[in-house]
């Protein structure tokens, strides 16, 4: 079959597009931007990627148009694929049809640490012999691509089916089916990560979300497993409204059942019930990839893999792309990048560089309110909050609806803003010094400011 994806580029619909080209299909796409890593991993796998959406694209006569949610009516491409009558479906459901049937899906769901986290689960899975398939919004550096379909051999099948880990995003399928997207899934296994407000563009407040939260509950089969944060009121108030499989929490106190984690992020005993269980040493930082840790041990665990092994596999564990990913050094002063785009992510990120690099290095946190949240402004109110461990913060205000100045004048002379990436990247070297922690955030390219940075210090 010749599928032709519609905003290709974006990590989820990248995943699929390499699922399917793993399968067998003939896979060509486009979209309105390209950047990497997603763009690199789709060339390399010799997928045809299309700038723009061009109504001459209708002349592939693909048998399927898979629509990103990215894609809004008025979209010329769209507007002509609904004209002719055309087939069409959405990312989330062809994966539902064509990869997801008859296997054990472990989702793992949440409003931050999602992509970690799966990646972190797929890799103890393949440590452990299973050889999962897996569909990440991200690159772990594992494995050095974002998904792929894993052992689906009949003589291997275990009784629940092969395993599939996959990031469930709670944002909406495509602008035809306004269902959350991890609706589709069907897990057995289910990670319940934590829940905030976020996607202030579809959700009207927290309970709206709760309820999308919900929905996912309860799709999971009796026989399934929730794995679920018990520090989290809002998932506490989720499961209240109905739970049918077993309940398996993390982040529990004391001897409650349940997993912990005991000693410092870099280095912790893993006690489940507790009794010790297994110990992880490795380089990431942070108290919330130790809370990703235990999601990932007690996931794990429901497909037979033991937490001592799971341990073992996240003592190897090496992170996903762009997250704190070294980017370069230039006169003494180093350069990161971060995925981080929600304010609680923002602070989690400068919180576990600033454990890294110590109380005497300066942190210039250099970031962009690119999410669709972000840009309403809904929660602008949180930016000097989520950046009280940074010495110095870069704001590129860009296509924001809302005053960034206003919302960052409480951190007086810490903050600097400009509607450029020239002059964020001028601002930045102007004030940066050797010794300096350059850490830059968003959830897109950023206009390449990362490479722009160590070239003008340069």
């Amino acid at each position: 079959m010749h599928i032709h994806i519609l905003g290709i580029c974006g990590t989820f619909m990248g995943g699929v597009a390499a699922l399917a080209r793993e399968a067998g299909h003939r896979v060509t796409g486009c979209d309105a931007g390209v950047y990497p890593p997603m763009s690199d991993q789709l060339r390399a796998l010799g997928i045809e990627l299309i700038e723009g959406y061009t109504v001459d694209q209708l002349e592939l006569k693909p048998d399927l148009f898979v629509i990103g949610n990215v894609v809004s009516r008025g979209n010329p491409l769209m507007e002509a694929i609904l004209d002719a009558g055309l087939p069409y479906t959405s990312g989330p459901q062809w994966l539902s049809e064509n990869v997801l049937q008859g296997r054990h899906v472990l989702a793992v769901a949440g409003t931050h640490g999602k992509t970690t986290t799966t990646s972190m689960l797929a890799w103890i899975l393949e440590f452990a012999g299973l050889q999962p398939g897996f569909l990440v919004g991200g690159v772990p550096e594992n494995f050095g691509v974002s998904a792929r379909l894993g052992d689906t051999t009949e003589a291997s099948r275990p009784a629940s089916g092969h395993p599939f880990v996959i990031e469930a995003d709670e944002y909406d399928t495509a602008f035809f089916d306004k269902r959350s997207k991890f609706v589709h899934y069907r897990p057995r296994t289910a990670v319940l990560n934590n829940l905030e407000f976020d996607h202030a563009d579809i959700f009207a407040d927290l309970a709206a979300i709760e309820t999308q939260f919900h929905h996912l509950v309860r799709t999971v089969p009796a026989s399934g497993r929730l794995v679920v944060n018990a520090r989290e009121e809002a998932l506490q108030r989720v499961l209240s409204r109905g739970a049918w499989s077993d309940v398996a929490r993390f982040g529990v106190r004391g001897d409650t059942p349940g997993f912990r984690a005991r000693g410092e992020p870099h280095a912790f005993d893993v006690l489940k019930a507790g009794v010790l269980a297994g110990r992880v040493e490795w380089r990431l930082l942070g108290e919330h990839n130790q809370m990703n840790a235990l999601a990932a041990i007690a996931a794990a665990e429901h497909v037979g893999v033991l937490p001592q092994k799971a341990c073992e596999a996240l003592s190897e564990f090496a992170n996903v792309k762009r997250r704190l990913e070294h980017k370069g050094e230039v006169r003494g002063i180093t350069v990161f990048d971060d995925f981080a785009h929600h304010p609680t992510a923002i602070r989690t990120t400068v919180d576990g560089l600033r454990r890294k690099v110590g109380p005497g290095a300066r942190i210039l946190a250099v970031f962009e309110p690119r999410s669709n949240t972000m840009k309403l402004g809904t929660m602008k109110a949180l930016l000097p909050w989520s950046l009280e461990e940074a010495d110095l913060a870069f704001c590129h205000s860009g296509g924001l609806g809302w005053d960034a100045h206003e919302a960052l004048a409480e951190m007086g002379d810490r903050a600097v803003v400009a509607d450029t990436i020239d002059a964020l990247v001028a601002k930045v070297v102007r004030a940066a010094k050797p010794g300096d922690q350059i850490l830059c955030m968003s959830n897109g390219g950023f206009g390449g400011v990362h490479d722009k940075l160590l070239q003008a210090l340069g």
